[in-house]
């Protein structure tokens, strides 16, 4: 049942990045003594805000990675789960062996890998910041070789990639020391996505076990992690598996407010939920350089959180931030209303419910709702 679905979501992905704007480009490098083809998505309103900026995915193994990836990104970001992004692929049919090399006897690139490591960092990067509107919040994805070659970014003194989607990854011998030790010392945020197949070779398997089993002993706060095992899926058709887990747990805090998360996280807080919410909010923007307006879904979520736990002295935080967000309509006002008439000030609950038919309705919350409360706090105190 899984197979079918999976398609589904190819499909409906790859006929949506007909919506974005996708280019060709040939670029001349230095540092390879070559071009190489680029293929790069463009978020579908890219030309509509010319002051907006996103966030940047750098994919090898383009050839065939590519619409993978942006199919992904375009439908992740249209449902709101995920930032719009720029995509950019490198295709390396032919050169991956080269692009790819790497010295027996330290793991890391020489010759050939050298210029291509090189030429991403130095001269594709800069081109796509100069050309492109982007944040400073890059992923890098890779698949087999390319996915261990990614991770030589993460061992920079500060990581040109904030995210790391490291598919099947062949990795060098070496790697398997230098990946864990340096996310246990890593100072800045990083998201790190690793997957494998039960169909992998056994030294992939092995490898990629191992190293599972070392980042995920690692007590660091700033290593954001995540790893899946795909049964009875080929090494081929993994990243089509792997790609939306990536985003979902990159993504994580951009995303809605989830039913586990309001369970298993917001119900159980000590602190407010009103600071998690603008903690969530507050993040997003360090993260991916967004101001994102609040989610009505998110309010409703903090609101059924102080209502459950009857913290009640939240709401007028909450309120406040309602009026400020959706300035226009009944939401900032209700929970207010909320706050007073839970905190014995009913006059000021009532005037505040009377105030519903200046606004306008949201998210359930209607002007007969707020009058009948109003009228309810009305005929219980006599005023």
């Amino acid at each position: 049942m899984k197979q079918p679905i999976i398609f589904l979501l190819l499909l409906f992905c790859t006929l949506h990045t007909i919506d974005a704007q996708v280019k060709y480009e040939t670029f001349e490098s230095s540092k390879l003594g070559e071009t190489r083809e680029l293929k790069i998505q463009l978020p579908r309103g890219y030309n509509n805000n010319q002051d907006k900026k996103y966030p940047l995915f750098i994919v090898l193994d383009g050839d065939y990675l590519f619409e993978v990836v942006a199919g992904n990104v375009d439908y992740y970001s249209y449902w709101e789960d995920m930032p719009e992004a720029i995509v950019v692929g490198v295709n390396q049919f032919d050169k991956r062996f080269d692009d790819c090399m790497y010295s027996e006897q330290n793991s890391l690139p020489i010759e050939t890998g050298a210029a291509f490591y090189e030429f991403i960092g130095m001269e594709l990067i800069p081109y796509i910041e100069k050309a492109y509107r982007t944040e400073n919040f890059r992923v890098a994805v890779g698949h087999g070789e390319t996915a261990n070659f990614i991770n030589y970014f993460l061992l920079k003194q500060q990581p040109i990639f904030q995210g790391y989607v490291v598919i099947s990854p062949e990795l060098a011998p070496n790697m398997l020391d230098y990946i864990p030790e340096q996310l246990g010392k890593i100072e800045s945020k990083i998201f790190y996505y690793l997957a494998n197949t039960t169909n992998d070779a056994s030294s992939i398997k092995k490898m990629t076990n191992a190293l599972n089993a070392d980042i995920s002993a690692l007590e660091t706060k700033n290593v954001f992690y995540n790893f899946d095992s795909f049964e009875d899926v080929s090494h081929y058709s993994v990243p089509a598996h792997a790609l939306p887990k990536a985003i979902e747990s990159i993504f994580y805090v951009f995303q809605p407010i989830s039913k586990k998360e309001y369970k298993e996280v917001i119900l159980k807080l000590d602190t407010s939920p009103v600071e998690y919410l603008e903690e969530k909010y507050k993040t997003i923007n360090e993260l991916f350089g967004i101001e994102k307006q609040i989610l009505i879904n998110d309010f409703k979520a903090i609101s059924a959180a102080i209502e459950k736990t009857e913290q009640f002295e939240h709401f007028e935080v909450l309120g406040k931030i309602a009026r400020k967000e959706y300035p226009e309509t009944l939401l900032g006002n209700y929970y207010l209303a909320r706050f007073y008439e839970e905190t014995g000030e009913p006059k000021k609950a009532m005037r505040t419910y009377q105030s519903a038919y200046m606004l306008d309705e949201i998210a359930g919350i209607t002007k007969d709702l707020m009058l009948e409360k109003a009228d309810l706090i009305k005929s219980d105190f006599g005023y």
